[in-house]
């Protein structure tokens, strides 16, 4: 699929009359509560020295990476990106056309999370594997870098689902400036706006083995099978949707909005991902949101 193309600008346009209320050309947002989390977060890059940050291209990531070199300078900072099956190629691309434009170095490190059997298996646990071998490069990096401290783009809303990934960070000693400065996902793109980052209404991504119902055993196989799915759904027009692999059976969770869009093209669609291997086709009434494998796990199983 070819690599979406994101207009990037910092201090670009501000509309004053808008409901974000931004400053033009200072991308600060005028509500005070925001305005008193995002000083926070300045005070707290400022005194960390330097950093490398985990930099997906996503939402969360892209506005850490760019408060980082704000506050930091440029040569303070470093961008990683992991690159691996388990992460789409566009999604991929974009974060590196994403660095380019800010005009940060960044390193590609791949990562070997489906050679751990762990990982593989699938157990609800599985978030932890993963960032357990993303955040042990980060560690290495940081030390013949000479950097000091590793941050990740973890926000305050992220604490209100189950996320095993916390616990690989903070054995790791891992920082999240975003959480740390109460910063929730509501607050990141109205200020990704203010600051001209154009991924401030980018759709939520996740890790394409989060389309997988634990236990069900992950494989490189599976995953082209999802990723050449969900590239297919986009190449349609489809924005803000997940393709979850139950086996023989695809579950397509998309906004309630485009459903009837799609239900328009069921008959394209449903033959399109039979073709990628899967027999039956079909769409969740509930639509799409994140985390929906979790509901799968009792309420005492989902603590990190």
């Amino acid at each position: 699929m070819p690599t979406s193309s994101f207009p990037f600008f910092i201090g670009g346009v501000c509309d004053v009359s808008s409901e974000e209320g931004c400053v033009s050309g200072k991308g600060n947002c005028m509500d005070q509560e925001r305005e008193e989390k995002l000083t926070k977060l300045r005070t707290l890059l400022q005194a960390m020295d330097s950093a490398v940050v985990a930099f997906s291209g996503g939402v969360d990531s892209t506005f850490l990476l760019h408060m980082a070199m704000t506050e930091l300078g440029t040569g303070k900072v470093l961008a990683v990106t992991g690159q691996s099956p388990t992460y789409p190629a566009w999604e991929f691309e974009e974060a590196r056309q994403l660095a380019r434009q800010l005009g940060v170095r960044q390193l590609i490190v791949a990562t070997e999370e489906l050679a751990s059997e762990e990982f593989a298996a699938n157990p609800p646990k599985r978030c932890y594997f993963c960032k357990q071998e993303l955040f042990s490069h980060l560690r290495r990096i940081a030390g013949e870098e000479g950097l000091k401290h590793i941050l990740d783009g973890t926000n305050l809303d992220d604490l209100g689902d189950y996320r095993p990934g916390r616990q690989a960070a903070q054995e790791m000693g891992v920082r999240s400036p975003l959480l740390e400065a109460g910063l929730t996902k509501e607050d990141i793109r109205i200020c990704s706006r203010a600051r001209g980052l154009a991924t401030w209404d980018k759709p939520a991504c996740a890790c394409l083995a989060s389309r997988f119902p634990y236990g069900a055993e992950i494989t490189r196989e599976k995953l082209r099978q999802v990723e050449e799915g969900e590239d297919y759904l986009r190449s349609l027009g489809f924005r803000q949707f997940r393709l979850r692999h139950h086996g023989p059976v695809v579950r397509i969770e998309i906004d309630r909005e485009q459903m009837a869009l799609l239900l328009v093209r069921a008959e394209e669609v449903s033959r399109a991902l039979r073709q990628q291997g899967f027999n039956y086709v079909t769409m969740d009434l509930d639509g799409y949101r994140t985390g929906s494998m979790n509901e799968m796990l009792p309420k005492e199983g989902r603590k990190s």
